[in-house]
């Protein structure tokens, strides 16, 4: 794809209007379209951010990010920024004003969470990305972003399985992941 068309991509999604009930997402040029989440996805993320606390940390729920270099505005399922750092308002957060951002594996989302996104994020920069998977029932934490473009990745993954404390070096706390559910009958996948 040509930056031109890349741009003409860009300008549509700006304008679109998804019908209620879909997320939508600029991936490297492409649209993706989602049907609203699980109630097992829904659950881990407000447990999630009610372990961060508010008087350090904003954890946000479908706030879009700008990823101008990667032509791609994702929008995770939480962005956890300092809230001395946020602009007074916009649809699209820079991308280098976030600390972690979070991804909650759905039953249709497992390759984009672990490798199209990984490399976004990694490519922004992002210091922290935590992949949490109620398909195999643990937590892969992804850190020290290097690279640029589709090579970037992140040099240091730890994974945590459901029921241990997750520490979170980057938000200086440990994350409680005991009351995080599963997929029930879920084929499962490869990987990270």
């Amino acid at each position: 794809m040509t930056a031109v068309d890349e741009r003409g991509v860009a300008e549509f999604f700006e304008g679109l209007e998804p019908p209620d009930g879909l997320k939508v997402e600029l991936l490297r040029g492409e649209i993706v379209m989602m049907a609203s989440p699980d109630l097992v996805h829904n659950v881990i993320v407000m447990l999630l951010s009610r372990q961060i606390p508010i008087d350090r940390w904003y954890a946000l729920q479908t706030q879009d990010v700008d990823l101008l270099e990667e032509a791609s505005e994702p929008v995770p399922d939480l962005v956890v920024v300092d809230p001395d750092v946020l602009p007074a308002s916009g649809r699209l957060l820079p991308v280098g004003l976030i600390t972690v951002v979070v991804e909650v594996v759905s039953k249709t989302s497992v390759h984009r969470d672990y490798d199209i996104k990984r490399s976004i994020y990694a490519a922004g920069k992002v210091p922290a990305y935590l992949i949490v998977d109620p398909i195999m029932a643990q937590c892969v934490l992804l850190t020290r972003p290097v690279g640029t473009g589709e090579d970037a990745d992140y040099q240091r993954q730890q994974i945590t399985k459901f029921g241990a404390p997750l520490p979170l070096e980057e938000l200086g706390l440990e994350l409680d992941t005991t009351g995080f559910g599963t997929f029930p009958n879920v084929r499962p996948h490869r990987y990270p």
